[in-house]
């Protein structure tokens, strides 16, 4: 009986000990950093200061590594070196798994998301904003001619070529875009709108705001949140017939980090829906052109909405 009681006290112990290092290293795992990555421009600072504020006063703990290029974190991504990131659903699409086909928004995401999946990589609940390209003019000018929609922008640039050939509406373009496979090309084949060389100014994409506000070019390519859409007073023209790919962001976690972080997914999940076109537009453009910090513009908008 003696040496019964005894062996029960030793599995007892044993098994308590055992719990105790389990639990540890329970606590150890969740305890660990999560490291996020962000791209090198102003939108993706925005929503590292943002995600970084939010969820460190949700009590989990976050290295943000900025500045990461785009190949680079993906694979950093798929080999677990880096546990989250913001990505946009035409990077994934089109950059990542090369593909090209017109979809809706919401079979982009769920496209990129499956695929994903077996890569060990969890789409969660994209934010409501939508980072593509789209053409775009000064307000002023484009309310005062009724332009709205980039068919209405072609039915302009044919008036005046058949009224008035000596002025040719010119359009400004970054030299990728003027160039690429699915860029300037089949973008005129989809809105049936022919150009003479002349019209097409090629410069760096930064310029192409300035020389919109300027009067340089009469219409531009531009990135539809950039801040400058909003500081130079641009109007952004609809594209009625939904050439350009969505690009909702959205945060995207390794498996095994929302398995270690109870919460994690539920948290992002809250903060997605308050990032929409009109938000980190405004907040890009606090950057961009009033010059206030990643930080600053981040902390504010969290304690607007109650999230901090």
């Amino acid at each position: 009986m003696a040496k019964a009681s005894s062996l029960t006290r030793w599995v007892r112990h044993t098994a308590l000990a055992l719990s105790a290092t389990l639990a540890m290293s329970a606590t150890v795992a969740a305890a660990e950093p999560i490291v996020m990555a962000t791209k090198s421009f102003t939108e993706q600072h925005i929503l590292s200061a943002l995600t970084t504020q939010y969820l460190r006063k949700k009590g989990f703990q976050i290295e943000a590594k900025t500045n990461i290029a785009t190949t680079i974190g993906r694979n950093a991504m798929i080999n677990k070196q880096v546990d989250m990131t913001w990505e946009y659903t035409g990077t994934s699409l089109i950059i990542f798994n090369h593909i090209n086909k017109p979809m809706s928004s919401k079979e982009a995401y769920e496209t990129v998301k499956n695929l994903d999946a077996k890569l060990g990589l969890v789409w969660l609940n994209p934010a409501p904003m939508n980072n593509t390209y789209a053409f775009a003019m000064q307000r002023k000018r484009a309310d005062e001619e009724h332009i709205d929609t980039m068919s209405q922008l072609v039915a302009k640039i044919e008036e005046v070529r058949k009224n008035d050939p000596d002025h040719n509406w010119m359009l400004g373009l970054d030299l990728e875009f003027a160039g690429r496979s699915d860029g300037m090309k089949p973008l005129q084949k989809a809105y049936n709108m022919p150009l003479d060389r002349p019209q097409i100014r090629q410069m760096d994409p930064g310029l192409v705001y300035n020389a919109i506000r300027d009067g340089f070019v009469d219409a531009g390519l531009i990135y539809t949140t950039d801040g400058r859409v909003k500081g130079f007073e641009l109007k952004v023209l609809k594209d009625d017939k939904n050439f350009f790919p969505s690009y909702a962001v959205t945060p995207v976690v390794t498996k095994e980090t929302l398995d270690s972080h109870p919460g994690l997914a539920d948290a992002l999940n809250t903060l997605s829906p308050f990032i929409t076109d009109e938000a980190i537009t405004e907040m890009n453009k606090r950057v961009d052109i009033d010059h206030q910090s990643p930080q600053t513009v981040a902390s504010d908008f969290l304690k607007s909405k109650g999230l901090i």
